[in-house]
Formats: C-alpha cells, structure tokens, sequence
C-alpha cells in the first residue's frame, strides 16, 4: 500500500500556544485513517496544513516523492488533497451539476469565443454520481436533496477535481442510521479505486467498523497510531483523554417522585408537529427524549420554549401555570433552551464569551423587549470570569471571540448564559453533537449537578446509550406524540427501538 501523504515531526504555533507539537501522520492509497481527539486537539489545524490554508512553523510534508515545508492551497489542490468540512458547503439554489463546477466551470471555443462546456459539465457529474452512487439527475436543485444525498455531492465534487485524499470531518453528524451504512458503502467504494480517506468523528463505534488504522491527538501531540479493527474503545478513551470514562446507569435515588417541578398537559402545535402531549418531569430528576429523526422531539422543545406555535394546552413550572407565547417570554420565566444548532442559534458569532455569557441576564432583567437601559460592562466582565472558572472553559480569556473556541468550549459557554440567567428549566437538544468524549463527560456532569440543584432537566438525544447513561427516564416520541415513558431499569435500546418503529 504506497503512501500518499506523510507530515513529519510538524509544529504549529500561534500567538500564546502551541497548537501542534512534533506532529507525525500519513495516508495510504486506498484506506481509510481515522483521526481521534478532543475538541482543541489539533485535528483541525492538521487538516488546514495539509490544505494549505495553515503553514507548519516546521517539520515537513511529504506528498509521493516531492518533500515541502509548507503547502499552499493550490498546491494541495493541485495534488489531489479535499476537505469536506462539517457544515456542509453545497449551494442550495444551483443544481449538482452546477456545484460539481463552482469556481471551476470548464469551457470550450465556440466561434472563438470561450463558452461553458455544457455537454462535458453533463458527462463528468453523471460519472461521479455513478461513483457516489447518488441516483439523482444532475440538473436536481440540491434544495430537493437530504442531508446525507447533499453529503454525496460533496464526495462528487471532490472526484470530480480529480480527488486523491479526502478529509471527512465529522461526516455522520446529522445522519440517520440508514444513511450512515450508506455512507459507508460510498467510503469501500472509494477505498476500492485506490483513494485515501482520512475520517474525523467522535463516534467511536464507528471507527472499527469503517477504518483501518486510528491515530490519536491529545493537547497538539502524536499519542499513538492503533489498528481500528482490534484496537479497545476504552483504549482510544484513555488515549484522548487522560483516563479512561465509565458510563454508569443512573439508578434513580436521588429523584424526588413526590415534587413536580414541571409538568406539560395536553400540548399541541398549531402546525401538527406536536400533538396532545402531556408528561410530568421530578425534583432531581433527567428526563430524555427518544424518537427517530422527525419524529417531532425538537418541535416539541420549541413549543415549550415559545419559539413555535401552540394550539392548545398548558405548562406548568414550580406549580405555577407560565404563559409561554413566546423565546422572550421563556426567558422571563425561567426557561433555558440549548438548541441543536449551536453555531446558528446558540450564540451571537461577533461577540466575546464574556458577552455571550452576561446577554441572557441582561434580557430577563430589563422592564421591556426593546430596552434602553445601559450595559453594566463590569457586571459582563465578572459574569465572564465567573463561568470561566465554574465550567472550565477553555480560552485565552473571556473577552476571546466565542467562534474561536472548540465545540465544547463553546457548549459549555452557551450553558454558562443559561446559567448566568438563573433558569429553572434547562431544555438540552442533542447536547453533545460533534463534541469529544472528554467535554461530553463535562456536559454530563454539568446536567447532573443542575439535576440535583432542583433544575428541570429535558434532554433530547439521537444516540441511545447517552439517553441510557445520562436520564432517569426516557420518553418514546413517535409522529408527534409520546408513545411510552420507560424508567432507566427497564429501557434497552432495542425496546427503545422497537417503540419508536412499532
């Protein structure tokens, strides 16, 4: 198996850290390499100096027989090397021909003028789709396609400039399960005609069954390089982290049956996402939600939180009945929401840590929606430092840009307004998607102690064995609706399973 790409003994600094040190790792034809860490690890500054977009401060990169101290992105480009990053890049409005082609629309002479190759543009995506197995006509706007149909695209695009390495970051995120064998099945394709993949996710179950080799990044440095197949999860745990995480059920004893400290009865939404739902949530108590993807579980969150309509029906908090019609009012009445998409609703992009962290008190201190009242910058600043420390928060300090941070740093941040807002009822939706399996223990954690404080815990998750780890019970969502409740004792995720199908 030739090697392809090798980077050898690189170190990357910036300004006040060293975001890579003595940093080795290469690509084979032809396989697939995972590559593991913590958020903050350097995964990500490995890929951009294999991009280009990064230049190693030293060591080498080594592409076939040609060495060099830094690439630029067009001689990345020009090698073969493609990065699909986690947010997907596809254009919506532009058709998959038209995507495979952006920025680089192939021509022809015509009456010695230079026009599209219309027919070549044709040829070329209905090959590559071929190769993805994507069965969708070229001229398909991608607006019409899934999630895990945009993801192929993505694939193609790569081919279609004559791939060689493909880095996929984090490629199962928001994928079904069904979609995720099918992703697969396009990875073996790729690996049979001789392309290397180098796979970047936190799931580790999914490591022994898609890659041939892992290697591990732990605080900028090489751990080790493992075979995927035979290689322990616990091993690759303790790898990343330090040590190695026990994930024990919880066994209900600290959950006061007796206090209600939210109930929900009869709710529905005026769209029909939610329909006459009614639960009960305990004193230290978790309550997850399980459901297959569009079962309606986040919509349900958004109804409780105001950010979706509601037709009828009651909530209830520290029995009181709280009128709910909208975000705005969630806030007043001590509601906290950390939504799905962290980077699109999670935080305000332009503003510091320490900004982000002090906004949500300022909002449900002030007498009106739109207040004039001014800022107390001292206030923002000792809200900052404050959370730093309480939920150690990775970073330079807290007048650093949010966007600079990790996945989970900035979880823990968006966590950190909630708190700062002094909620009562903190509403969790996939809280550690595309977060490491060291922060993922944090934001356990943190959920638990908010638990046992008398905070209402909801939790909505896709993964299984977090629900079964984390939540005292977990309610069963299917079209709308909740069709069984299962103490943590008796749920399994094939039971699970079999209500959410049945």
């Amino acid at each position: 198996m030739s090697t392809l790409v090798a980077v050898r003994n690189v170190v990357k600094r910036f300004p006040g850290t060293v975001a890579l040190q003595d940093v080795s790792f290469d690509i084979n034809a032809g396989e697939v390499h995972a590559l593991l860490g913590e958020n903050g690890a350097g995964k990500s500054t490995l890929m951009k100096i294999l991009s280009g977009i990064y230049e190693p401060t030293s060591g080498t990169i080594e592409l076939a027989d040609a060495s060099y101290e830094r690439l630029t992105p067009a001689i990345s480009k020009a090698f073969g090397i493609r990065l699909i990053y986690q947010e997907l890049s596809v254009i919506d409005h532009l058709s998959i021909e038209e995507n495979l082609f952006v920025g680089s629309l192939p021509t022809r002479r015509k009456f010695g003028v230079s026009v599209v190759d219309s027919a070549r543009i044709r040829q070329t995506a209905l090959s590559v789709l071929a190769r993805v197995g994507l069965k969708r006509h070229p001229a398909t706007l991608v607006s019409d396609l899934s999630i895990s149909e945009k993801q192929q695209v993505e694939i193609a695009k790569a081919l279609a400039s004559d791939a060689r390495i493909i880095i996929m970051d984090e490629p199962t995120s928001s994928l079904t399960d069904e979609e995720v064998h099918h992703l697969f099945a396009v990875i073996r394709e790729l690996k049979s005609q001789g392309i290397g993949i180098v796979y970047i996710s936190h799931k580790l179950k999914e490591i022994p069954i898609i890659a041939d080799r892992v290697s591990v990044l732990k605080d900028g440095r090489y751990v080790g390089t493992f075979d995927a197949k035979t290689t322990p999860p616990q091993k690759l745990v303790a790898s990343m982290v330090g040590r190695e995480i026990e994930h024990a059920r919880p066994d209900g004893a600290r959950v006061d049956q007796d206090q209600v400290v939210f109930a929900v009865e009869h709710l529905s939404s005026r769209d029909g996402r939610v329909k006459d739902v009614s639960f009960e949530l305990h004193k230290g108590e978790i309550l997850g939600f399980a459901g297959l993807i569009g079962s309606g579980r986040s919509e349900l969150m958004e109804v409780i939180f105001g950010a979706r309509a509601r037709s009828a029906g009651q909530i209830e908090l520290n029995g009181k009945v709280v009128s709910i019609p909208s975000p705005y009012h969630a806030v007043k009445a001590g509601l906290a929401f950390v939504t799905e998409d962290r980077r699109n609703t999670g935080f305000f992009h332009n503003f510091s840590i320490a900004e982000n962290i002090s906004i949500l008190p300022f909002v449900k201190n002030t007498r009106h929606q739109v207040s004039l009242e001014r800022l107390d910058f001292a206030e923002e600043k000792a809200f900052g430092a404050q959370y730093k420390d309480k939920l150690r928060i990775r970073c330079s300090s807290p007048q650093q840009n949010i966007t600079e941070l990790s996945g989970g740093n900035q979880q823990k941040a968006i966590i950190a307004k909630w708190l700062a807002a002094e909620s009562d009822l903190f509403i969790f939706d996939e809280p550690t998607r595309g977060i490491d399996i060291g922060a993922k223990t944090e934001i356990y954690q943190i959920m638990r102690q908010l638990a046992d404080a008398g905070k209402g815990i909801l939790m909505v998750s896709s993964e299984l064995p977090e629900l079964l780890s984390v939540c005292d019970r977990i309610a069963v969502y299917k079209e709308g609706s909740i069709a069984a409740v299962l103490p943590n004792s008796e749920a399994t995720e094939e039971n699970i399973m079999h209500i959410a199908t049945a």
